[in-house]
């Protein structure tokens, strides 16, 4: 199997299980954030991956995000190369062609909270911490946070995380739709497999199109995007998986998806 840097990749099925794996804290390196953005290509040509389940490495750390030894010295050209490799890593995350999955199994900080963010659904343990801390040591969020966690809480909690550095817990995160589930320490993991298992009874060309539409608005209002939903949903009749899908309906048995 192919090696990866501080990320440790096993597969479950249909089902790929990220481990973000250097301890202590799970901390991002170029390195591993240049592996993040290779790995998740990789998965994309998988036509045998329909989810991918990302978690930490032990009991007390998601992530606590990039090491900030790195940014001591004040080094503009490795500050600009960082905040690069995050941006791309945490993109190609956001676009994998599946359906992915943050078990947030404990601190999910800065960085470790953005590859959360790029993740299309959160599940968080109930002892998990959440925070946006970069305006305390004189930084800022630049792998989406500043975009996604508007998304998702509103400008409001977005401004209290990012602007005055308040960090939320499982239940808060619950509450105001930063995560979609809280389960008890130690069943993050585990509930995100039982949810990547639901995963593979849709159509993974249908999955792909979809998410492509639901992340679409985003950018664009619903009248830009209704003309892009009615030509993706024809395109899906050039598909095995349309044909497969409805037929084993009809049929009443399980669909064998070609993802094709």
């Amino acid at each position: 199997m192919t090696s990866y840097t501080n990320l440790r990749l096993e597969k479950d099925g249909h089902t790929a299980v990220l481990t973000l794996a250097n301890p202590p804290a799970n901390t991002w390196t170029r390195e591993g954030l240049v592996d993040l953005k290779r790995l998740v290509t990789d998965l994309n040509n998988d036509r045998n991956i329909y989810s991918l389940v990302v978690t930490g490495e032990g009991e007390k750390f998601f992530s606590a995000g990039a090491d900030l030894k790195l940014f001591a010295d004040g080094d503009k050209a490795l500050a600009l190369e960082m905040a690069r490799r995050f941006g791309e890593a945490f993109e190609t995350l956001s676009q994998f062609s599946g359906v992915s999955i943050a078990a947030i199994n404990g601190y999910a900080m800065g960085g470790g909270l953005e590859c959360a963010l790029s993740c299309d659904i959160r599940i968080a343990e109930a002892q998990a911490q959440m925070a946006l801390p970069e305006a305390a040591v004189g930084l800022l969020p630049c792998a989406g946070g500043t975009q996604l966690l508007p998304l998702l809480v509103g400008e409001g909690w977005a401004k209290r995380m990012i602007l005055c550095g308040e960090r939320v817990t499982a239940e808060t995160a619950l509450r105001i739709g930063l995560v979609e589930e809280v389960v008890e320490k130690g069943q993050a993991k585990q509930r995100a497999l039982e949810l990547a298992k639901q995963v593979d009874k849709q159509s993974p060309s249908s999955v792909a199109a979809s998410k492509k539409l639901i992340q679409g608005a985003r950018h664009q209002p619903p009248m830009a995007n209704l003309p892009v939903e009615r030509e993706l949903f024809m395109d899906l009749f050039s598909t095995q998986d349309q044909k497969e899908g409805v037929n084993a309906f009809l049929q009443k048995r399980s669909a064998e998806w070609k993802n094709a």
